[in-house]
């Protein structure tokens, strides 16, 4: 009896320091009508600037470079001419400026995880191989997983997607589903630099089958380093309006209306790549 309760002490404590790490003090929080918990944390507070390398890192509020033809005003402008699109927490208010909006994170989130050192990282049946740099990506296991890739080689400095959303049937909870844009380079073997980034429907990260936007990356092939959205340090986020895991909506319908998100990510400088949606 006593070593289980010194178990549970003990692994209680974890998830503590692990909700403590990702929940920065916020000046505001917002409730959304799907049970989340929007906190609005000072840009300067983020978990990004937990990352030792990112000590006394001056924020940069707008990128310095754009890919040609685009500007910072001009995808403003864009954004703005398509169909709305929102996520469920702007229905009941909004971050100001200054802050970044961040999904608040649960003690039952972090006990889902299979380990709570891994909470908010790829598990093994998502993590994927290369056998040579010839061919198309590949996933480890072909029998747990159904995808289909347009993909391209060469070098290039980013890319752009235009993505559908649905929100597709989830039967069990370690199941997901997602659409994404995926920039790599590197070996799928050890040193793999990895930025994703779309939308996903994941009970196991979530609790729940909502569809809902969210980034990914690595820098050794899924080994140590990345995380889903703002789940570990080293991702900057800026924009006051964006939640990075919160749910989208709306969504689209068979024989029905369509709605689309569109995601551009390009490489800002040797070590800073800039993410846009």
């Amino acid at each position: 009896m006593t070593a289980h309760l010194s178990y549970a002490t003990g692994d209680g404590f974890k998830v503590m320091k692990q909700l403590n790490r990702l929940n920065k003090p916020p000046v505001k929080s917002i409730k959304s009508p799907d049970g989340d918990i929007i906190d609005c944390v000072p840009i300067s507070n983020q978990s990004a600037f937990d990352h030792p390398s990112l000590k006394n890192h001056k924020i940069q509020m707008k990128p310095s470079f754009h890919p040609h033809g685009l500007n910072y005003e001009s995808m403003q402008e864009s954004s703005e001419k398509q169909e709305t699109i929102t996520q469920l927490w702007h229905l009941n208010g909004n971050c100001p400026k200054g802050t970044i909006p961040v999904r608040r994170t649960k003690k039952e989130d972090i006990l889902r995880a299979s380990n709570i050192k891994k909470y908010g990282k790829k598990t093994g049946q998502s993590i994927v191989a290369h056998p040579n740099s010839t061919v198309e990506p590949v996933l480890v296991d072909q029998s747990v997983h159904a995808h289909a890739i347009a993909y391209t080689q060469g070098e290039f400095y980013g890319a752009k997607a235009t993505i559908n959303l649905w929100n597709p049937q989830i039967q069990q909870p370690n199941e997901f589903s997602l659409s994404q844009i995926w920039i790599f380079g590197g070996s799928f073997d050890s040193d793999l630099n990895s930025i994703e980034a779309g939308w996903q429907a994941y009970p196991y990260l979530y609790g729940d089958s909502n569809t809902r936007l969210f980034t990914y990356w690595t820098s050794d092939a899924y080994r140590a380093t990345g995380c889903y959205n703002l789940l570990c340090s080293g991702f900057i986020q800026i924009n006051n309006e964006i939640a990075l895991g919160a749910s989208i909506s709306p969504v689209s319908k068979y024989h029905g209306s369509q709605y689309v998100i569109s995601i551009l990510v390009w490489k800002v400088c040797s070590y800073h790549w800039a993410l846009n949606n």
